[in-house]
């Protein structure tokens, strides 16, 4: 779930194709387009225009807009997003300075172990969906965070053990459990990147990315939990249709976003402690509204159900039922490119 250095600066390089892509770079966008909508359980129960919702996103905002803070995610003795997400799901990848800011941000928001938890198993669901219904052979994950099983790869490759895998982190301890976990892949269907998504050329441009998947053929961009911690001066929809942009029809993306839509006054005002403790990591987090979520998949065919909270989207026979918005603060959404 990161990938994100703030330091660096995306300017694009416009004119450039790739096979089966349409053309690199793209201006800003507008909201709207052909994002589809949510259905009723995932109707925000307060516009980001209310105090409620205000507060969070306006400090992360304040926060997001400090060039530089994010690379000190990667020093020594500062948490790390991706090992806290790690320490979430029960992993054990993780220092103390991680451990100690995730309890914290457990404090403020009791139920972000289930939140972590929705998430991944949106991903594991999209996956599958994408490899069995839609026929999609080739995915690249960015932000892809430590391992944890099951993997992308092991879910694309279970249903084809033909699919092509690409993780793309900038973390160097994710680089070495990848490294680790990659070991064993002789078939060359799995790789790893070491890149940043805030410069989307060096993930494209990566030999390990083009030595494993043909970007001539459909290819599933999965980005969930990490473009909230791209803020808006690092010009995230621009990021996204770089990528997209590289990408042959019939591509897909898949996102999962933070958002303060759900929460009241007193949740907010928590959610600005969960806020503080990202930036004091150096990757501060900027939750957005439903529309602004929505404009990542401009332009996209947005798969049934639409922008939903994660566990409404496709949900399996042990997916819980009754989160609300509340518990799982994020937006999820699958979309092919045309």
């Amino acid at each position: 779930m990161t990938g994100v250095t703030g330091t660096t600066r995306w300017t694009g390089r416009t004119g450039q194709t790739r096979p089966g892509g349409t053309a690199r770079g793209g201006g800003s966008g507008s909201g709207g387009g052909r994002a589809g909508a949510a259905e009723a359980e995932a109707t925000p129960a307060a516009p980001a225009s209310e105090p409620g919702a205000a507060s969070a996103t306006g400090a992360a905002s304040a926060s997001a807009t400090q060039p530089g803070r994010a690379q000190s995610a990667t020093q020594p003795g500062r948490a790390h997003p991706a090992r806290m997400y790690d320490y979430y799901l029960g992993g054990r990848d993780h220092s103390e300075a991680d451990v100690r800011a995730a309890e914290a941000v457990a404090t403020a928001l009791p139920t972000v172990r289930t939140a972590a938890r929705a998430n991944r198993d949106f991903m594991v669901r999209a996956t599958r969906w994408l490899a069995e219904e839609r026929g999609v052979r080739q995915f690249l994950d960015i932000g892809s965070g430590i391992p944890t099983e099951p993997n992308l790869h092991q879910v694309a490759q279970g249903v084809s053990p033909e699919a092509k895998v690409v993780y793309s982190d900038n973390d160097p301890l994710v680089l070495r459990h990848a490294r680790a976990m990659l070991g064993g892949d002789t078939e060359g269907n799995t790789a790893y990147v070491h890149a940043d998504l805030t410069d989307p050329e060096s993930i494209l441009d990566a030999p390990g990315l083009s030595d494993t998947i043909d970007l001539g053929r459909p290819v599933a961009l999965s980005l969930c939990a990490v473009m909230h911690f791209v803020g808006d001066e690092q010009h995230p929809y621009d990021i996204v249709r770089t990528l997209l942009g590289a990408l042959p029809a019939r591509s897909h993306l898949v996102l999962t976003h933070t958002t303060a839509d759900f929460l009241d006054a007193a949740q907010a005002k928590r959610a600005g402690e969960v806020l503080e403790t990202y930036e004091k990591g150096g990757s501060p987090l900027r939750p957005r509204t439903h529309r602004e979520v929505a404009r990542f998949f401009e332009g996209l065919e947005m798969a049934g159900p639409g922008l939903v909270l994660p566990h409404r989207w496709h949900p399996g026979p042990d997916t819980p039922a009754r989160l609300t918005g509340a518990d799982v603060p994020s937006y999820a959404g699958v979309a092919r490119k045309p």
